[in-house]
């Protein structure tokens, strides 16, 4: 059992979490709700880390940010972070923390994967020049790095997540899935290993975000760590890349109160 100094808790806020109208989205009362509900289901004083899921267009940054200072000054949470949203949001959400003096974010979580590189336009660039890290989500593309594409499994029929980001770019991802196959195969790795080893290659990725649904799954990334790629593999796996749709993001809904907003708007972000 590891001892609570010897690991990073992060957390995160951004949507509904009960059927409330005060649940959900980046109010200041929405952030001090969601932050004592994950304490208390945690059994904990403090997170290491609180992050927003996503950036809210129905609340002041002004009041977001503020509140998300009071968090860390209450001691609720040691730093703060931020995931998907468009690179000029983040600066925006940056810049008014800096010019109130409140707690600025020091990790932003977006997707990123061989098979969306979208963020290389801007947000990478950005967090590489204000050194906040970078904790990529869907490392592994939901696994359709790991598998062929004819191999099919409960997930890869019902994982309507899956399908909507990556289904519809199936015919551009094949070459790139088809050169982490041939890399696995010649260095005799899962490709897991072939994902994971080009994000850890970039100096601006400071850990991805691994998920797992059985125990291998776990210590196949873990033993990642042990493999790198060649500059010509890596060379091979990108040049085969062509640009995707912005996906990701929710996108705004104009007039709508947070706690209005519908459901089937917000589930598959």
């Amino acid at each position: 059992m590891a001892r609570r100094d010897e690991i990073v808790v992060a957390t995160k806020t951004f949507f509904p979490w009960r059927n409330s109208p005060n649940t959900g989205f980046l109010s200041r009362k929405a952030i001090f709700q969601s932050i004592d509900d994950s304490l208390m289901r945690l059994g904990m004083d403090y997170v290491d880390l609180f992050q927003i899921h996503r950036f809210d267009y129905s609340t002041p940054v002004e009041e977001t940010m503020e509140a998300l200072h009071d968090v860390v000054k209450a001691g609720k949470a040691r730093y703060i972070g931020a995931s998907s949203m468009e690179a000029w949001r983040f600066a925006k959400m940056q810049h008014t923390a800096e010019r109130n003096g409140w707690t600025r974010f020091i990790t932003m979580q977006p997707q990123y994967n061989l098979l969306y590189r979208e963020e290389e336009r801007e947000m990478l660039p950005l967090c590489e020049d204000q050194g906040v890290g970078v904790i990529p989500w869907s490392p592994m593309a939901r696994g359709r790095l790991t598998r062929d594409w004819s191999v099919t499994s409960r997930r890869t029929q019902n994982d309507a997540f899956a399908l909507k980001m990556y289904e519809n770019a199936a015919l551009l991802d094949k070459p790139v899935i088809d050169v982490v196959a041939s890399i696995a195969e010649k260095h005799a790795v899962p490709r897991a290993h072939v994902a994971i080893a080009w994000l850890l290659s970039k100096s601006v990725i400071t850990a991805p975000i691994i998920g797992a649904t059985k125990p291998e799954h776990l210590s196949t990334a873990i033993s990642a760590l042990d493999f790198s790629l060649s500059d010509a593999e890596i060379t091979e796996l990108e040049v085969r890349y062509l640009p995707h749709p912005v996906d990701g993001i929710i996108p705004p809904l104009p007039d709508t109160p947070p706690s209005l907003t519908p459901p089937s708007a917000i589930q598959n972000y």
